[in-house]
């Protein structure tokens, strides 16, 4: 029997409604209906717009009466709909006064802000008829069976991330996947992720947008920073979007990865939208109340910190509830297990623009009870010019993408020996910058989707965006690249041992070194973008994974992999704290040395170092003591480093050395000496096994 309350009491046209409940926002199936709730602050009015799916014109429109709206909360109950041919929008009425922020247009139909999903495009760069992109929400059952599955929780310190674009990575042909650039096509690559040893993927932004938005040519909206919704699956990565299940099939490949112990983030894009500033289209939040959502001069126009036209008004009240139903909603609806937060710092300002010492947003997502075991990572910068690496606003929960190891690590591999001292305090977690936090507060990375892809790190020194179509004026100038001597592709040997050698030296004090590690994804197996370092428009060989080169390459992959599971086989590499003094051991945690055990000047230039870690097998739970050695010369002669002294029944052993040898677990290289003599440019790591 059906509840009183839930008995239609008005009718238009033959469709019965009635007054909503205010809350949730959006549209949410219920008993016999669906239930619509959306807000506005300064509308005068609202109608609900009803579409049958790809027609044209609404077959009913419903304005809210008086009644239904509490506070600035519209919301009414429509009953007996079909919830799969079923397409909605809301028209707003109200000032157009661009001068003072309003910005109403009662003919125009806008998308639900808390949209499940979004129509027009459902298959890839497939544009409608009409060439246009509806921007209509849909509604989808919440019903998927996920078989007890539920967040991993895996210990932040102990991650391993591999960034990833959805298309990249499978869409090159030889990819070798049935449904490539899709979320089915990353399904069929776990057994590829779970062998290189990474056990969470990062995800370029897989909320929806239009990828045809500002396109020209074959140049198109690809790597999606710039939201048009930020509740719905970007459908066109669904195999299955044309049959209505790219919500599902989304589900399906987390739920997999979990099941091969893989977390998922979201690189989410909160700072801004896809509507662009005030000659940009009105899609979402422009027409239901900009003087909510963004950030407004006293004129009328966009503050851009973004770089993208708009910046979201984040720390406005209705704003930080969106942001935070979002994340609550991909985490409970969706089981993700955390977010990167595309420039976040654009996330600590104020309304007129100004950095807040203590951000309400931050804090609210920091201390939010459905959020509380998500990893959450900052880009903590923004295109305003604030730059907030190590002072990010943290509330003991959020971590951060450590831009300065990047550019030490870059610079120090090259031949910058004044980089050496920070290069000490980069190895150790950055304890200058993260002293007051765990180790897990500190993201380290070489590469990122932003910028060389390792291979194009060691073989440029230029960046050549060209075909982006701006005259190579877009993209990063200061790369801290070099190519080894040759500009881009080369069959000199020589060359392409340097090129090989250099990678598998930031690779190696990268997985070595305190901190959580990400990986760009091809990096291990050579991967190149051809010199572009800025293919976000590029849908193309440019920005796909070329597969064959995980052949030809296969001794990069291989040492990666082993580096991987090294680095899982010890815990001191994986420490939480930036404790370095002595343990039972009887040697410091951590301690540096020059080609002499004991003898660095910590303060000095040089281009010789070796770290030297000692395990304790009490403090990590282990079966016995461990000591690992990391020498780096990144000098371009060779030196010879002795190794320090280890206690009676350890002999030291090689288990990685970037001119050659890299080893699987428990096949180390016994050595013949006290001493190692490394190549230019050559890195090695050692671990003191018991002998007998």
């Amino acid at each position: 029997m059906k509840r009183i309350d839930m008995e239609p009491t008005h009718e238009l046209h033959g469709i019965h409604y009635r007054a909503g409940h205010v809350f949730p926002f959006g549209a949410s199936v219920i008993e016999n209906g669906i239930h619509f709730s959306a807000f506005s602050r300064d509308a005068t009015s609202c109608t609900l717009v009803l579409y049958h799916q790809g027609e044209a014109e609404p077959f009913a429109e419903i304005p809210f009466p008086d009644e239904f709206r509490v506070g600035n909360v519209y919301s009414m109950i429509v009953f007996d709909l079909d919830i799969e041919t079923l397409e909605y929008g809301f028209r707003f009425d109200g000032p157009w006064d661009p001068q003072k922020g309003f910005r109403f247009d009662k003919n125009q139909v806008l998308l639900d802000p808390y949209a499940h999903a979004v129509s027009g495009r459902l298959v890839w760069r497939q544009k409608p008829e009409d060439n246009a992109f509806p921007h209509r929400g849909q509604v989808i059952l919440e019903d998927y069976d996920w078989n007890g599955d539920k967040p991993l929780e895996l210990p932040q310190n102990e991650l391993v991330i591999y960034e990833m674009h959805i298309r990249s990575f499978t869409a090159h042909p030889s990819s070798g996947v049935k449904h490539k650039g899709t979320f089915a096509g990353l399904v069929e690559k776990i057994p590829y992720l779970k062998e290189l040893g990474v056990n969470c993927i990062e995800l370029m932004p897989i909320f929806e947008f239009d990828e045809f938005e500002n396109s020209k040519g074959d140049l198109v909206n690809y790597w999606g920073y710039s939201t048009v919704n930020f509740f719905s699956p970007k459908a066109g990565y669904a195999a299955t979007a044309p049959f209505g299940m790219q919500a599902d099939e989304l589900k399906n490949m987390i739920r997999v990865l979990h099941q091969n112990g893989i977390q998922v983030i979201l690189d989410v894009v909160f700072n801004h939208t896809a509507e662009g500033n005030e000659q940009g289209p009105t899609i979402s939040f422009r027409g239901i109340d900009n003087r909510t959502y963004y950030l407004l001069t006293p004129d009328g126009y966009y503050y851009n910190f973004s770089g993208c036209g708009n910046t979201m008004n984040c720390n406005n009240a209705i704003v930080r509830n969106v942001v935070l139903d979002c994340l609550r909603y991909w985490v409970s609806a969706y089981h993700v297990d955390g977010f990167r937060f595309d420039l976040a710092s654009i996330l600590s300002r104020d309304k007129n623009g100004t950095p807040m010492m203590d951000p309400p947003l931050l804090d609210s997502i920091a201390h939010d009870a459905v959020l509380g075991s998500c990893v959450l990572i900052a880009e903590a910068w923004d295109a305003g010019g604030l730059y907030q690496v190590g002072t990010f606003p943290a509330y003991g929960r959020w971590a951060e993408w450590n831009g300065r190891y990047r550019d030490c690590v870059r610079r120090f591999m090259k031949g910058a020996e004044e980089c050496a001292p920070e290069m000490y305090v980069r190895v150790g977690g950055s304890a200058d910058m993260y002293k007051g936090r765990t180790v897990a507060a500190c993201v380290n990375f070489i590469t990122c989707h932003d910028g060389f892809t390792l291979r194009d790190l060691v073989s440029y020194n230029e960046k050549h965006n060209e075909r982006n179509g701006e005259d190579n004026r877009d993209g990063c100038n200061d790369n801290h690249s070099w190519n080894c001597g040759a500009e881009g592709d080369t069959d000199d040997p020589e060359i392409l041992a340097l090129r090989l050698r250099q990678m598998k030296n930031m690779l190696t004090v990268l997985l070595t070194s305190r901190g959580i590690p990400m990986l760009l994804s091809g990096d291990e197996f050579g991967n190149t973008q051809f010199g572009n370092n800025n293919a976000y428009c590029q849908d193309n060989e440019i920005s796909w994974l070329d597969w064959s080169l995980l052949d030809q390459n296969r001794e990069l992959f291989d040492y990666v992999r082993r580096l991987i599971a090294f680095r899982r086989a010890h815990p001191v590499l994986m420490a939480l704290h930036h404790d370095t003094g002595y343990n039972a051991t009887g040697y410091p945690e951590l301690s540096f040395h020059g080609t002499k055990p004991w003898d660095l000047d910590m303060q000095g230039p040089g281009l010789c170092f070796a770290s030297l870690w000692a395990e304790d097998h009490i403090r990590y739970n282990t079966p016995e003591d461990a000591f690992i050695y990391v020498a780096v010369n990144a000098h371009w002669e060779e030196h010879r480093f002795t190794l320090p002294v280890i206690p009676s029944g350890y002999r030291w052993h090689l288990a990685f050395q970037t001119d050659g040898f890299s080893s699987e677990p428990g096949e180390e290289k016994p050595l013949k000496d006290d001493g190692i003599t490394l190549g230019a440019r050559t890195t090695a790591v050692l671990s003191a096994k018991k002998t007998g």
